[in-house]
């Protein structure tokens, strides 16, 4: 399944590229002409131009620990429906949690950038529900992007994937911020390396998908979900690339496909 992105900064839709988000300005996508950042026209057009079944909202502001609009989340739940929004606000306890999920969240991502220990992770999937918590490998190009707290960087990717799932984390996303808007594609090494150690575990992977052969070789990779946002406002990818990928190849098992 492919999950168009939504960045959020400052009440705006925002072109992310390389994770450098003070560089980021407010958007223009072929999706939306002439509405420039506009978040509520934008996860209207992922519904009823590509036909969305599920978006991913990262809400940079409250990621980096600043004020965020106060209603939006909720206007862009309505604006979407009734595709399902995935949130990442920065989620780093039960009470942001069940905040997000209240506001309409479908589920909650709980990144890695933000995280400050698992013990808190397995408080969050046990408040919220396994199927409603996401757990983000947060990399930027190929090194993980830790909370101050969290003092795991000697651990490879893997290895902290382990430490989510022991925590009841039953969702995986795989996100290089370092690769975002690149189009320099996912590491489909660390990916097939995910699906080996976690094949039962619904795993989602972004970051610098480019083209339908990007998405067909992290298909072919055993990802259940592609979360992308550039490729969709250029054109490179539409909504004859969004039907046919909307379900796993052929003989591919999926855990609740998606991401």
């Amino acid at each position: 399944m492919l999950i168009p992105v939504l960045d959020l900064m400052r009440g705006h839709a925002v072109r992310a590229r390389a994770g450098d988000r003070a560089r980021y300005r407010p958007l223009e996508s072929g999706l939306i002409p002439g509405l420039g950042g506009d978040p509520v026209a934008l996860v209207g057009a992922y519904r009823d131009v590509l036909g969305a079944r599920e978006c991913y909202v990262a809400d940079l502001d409250a990621i980096e620990g600043r004020a965020t609009r106060p209603g939006l989340l909720q206007e862009l739940v309505r604006a979407a429906a009734p595709c399902e929004l995935m949130v990442d606000a920065g989620i780093a306890d039960t009470d942001a949690a069940l905040t997000a999920l209240g506001a309409g969240a479908s589920r909650v991502v709980v990144g890695l950038e933000t995280l400050p220990s698992f013990e808190e992770l397995a408080s969050i999937v046990l408040a919220v529900g396994p199927e409603r918590a996401i757990f983000s490998l947060d990399f930027r190009l190929g090194r993980p992007m830790l909370h101050p707290a969290n003092s795991i960087s000697e651990l490879e990717a893997t290895d902290i994937a382990a430490r989510a799932v022991a925590a009841g984390a039953r969702s995986l996303l795989l996100l290089d911020v370092g690769r975002v808007g690149t189009g320099g594609g996912v590491d489909l090494g660390l990916l097939e390396a995910l699906r080996r150690r976690f094949p039962s575990e619904r795993l989602l992977a972004g970051g610098g998908v480019a083209d339908r052969p990007d998405l067909e070789r992290i298909r072919d990779a055993g990802c259940d979900g592609v979360l992308l946002a550039t490729a969709l406002h250029t054109g490179r990818i539409g909504a004859s690339d969004v039907v046919a990928f909307a379900a796993p190849a052929s003989g591919q098992s999926s855990a609740s496909a998606s991401r």
